[in-house]
């Protein structure tokens, strides 16, 4: 193996060996949990190397650089999350090449992404992004909607052409009254995923947890976790 590719086998085992003993502490089973790759910023390079080691799903949050990496690794057996906060005008662009799109938060992004999900002939994945730092006007700092708002929002998307619900995604707040409470804001996506599921039983994924906090994740009960710097590194100028 190259050296970047022992590099990564070796995050990733230190990672994968993370999310089985965050599950034994919680009584769940490793299978339980799915780890998605976060590779922004990093080169298709690394996801070629990522996918020779077994990984099957990666994120992306900005789609002018998704795009080409996405091109360029189209032959290979990987499922792409789009996990950034997405305006319209990219909408097509994304729907060309993502799975699931993790972070829905208002009407017109769901209208935008049905026609163009339409238009191409696909169903794309949606989870609903919870704001646990919304504010009066219903936005978090970095997105999403008011946990009062997904059951509307959901059910938008559970009703438009091309689209499927598949659940729920939170990024833990850096202010509110959950800042700094990874487990206490997780557990609360957790309430509201329960709450969702009375109304969309098939609405079963719930994505929280990165790599500073995915052990809370996995204790609140998360389906997926997505981990970036702990696999690919921190790449220089980043922080």
């Amino acid at each position: 193996m190259t050296d970047r590719k022992d590099e990564l086998a070796g995050n990733l085992a230190k990672v994968r060996g993370r999310i089985a003993a965050a599950c034994v502490a919680a009584g769940r089973e490793p299978a339980e949990v799915t780890l998605i790759v976060v590779t922004k910023t990093y080169p298709a390079s690394d996801v070629r190397l990522l996918a020779e080691l077994g990984v099957r799903e990666v994120a992306e949050n900005r789609d002018q650089d998704a795009a080409p990496k996405a091109a360029d690794c189209a032959d290979l057996p990987l499922s792409w999350h789009f996990v950034g906060q997405l305006q319209t005008n990219k909408v097509r662009s994304v729907v060309g090449y993502a799975d699931v799109v993790q972070s829905v938060d208002r009407a017109r992004l769901v209208t935008a992404l049905s026609r163009e999900a339409v238009r191409a002939g696909r169903e794309l994945g949606c989870l609903i992004q919870v704001a646990l730092d919304a504010g009066a006007d219903g936005r978090g700092e970095r997105g999403g909607v008011a946990p009062g708002g997904i059951g509307e929002l959901a059910d938008a998307v559970a009703g438009a052409p091309g689209l499927r619900l598949d659940g729920l995604m939170t990024v833990a707040p850096l202010s509110g009254e959950f800042a700094g409470r990874q487990q206490a804001a997780f557990g609360r996506l957790m309430d509201l995923s329960t709450d969702l599921r009375r109304a969309h039983p098939a609405a079963t994924m719930v994505s929280a947890g990165m790599s500073a906090d995915l052990e809370e994740a996995v204790a609140a009960g998360a389906t997926h976790v997505r981990v970036g710097s702990a696999v690919l590194g921190v790449r220089a100028g980043l922080g």
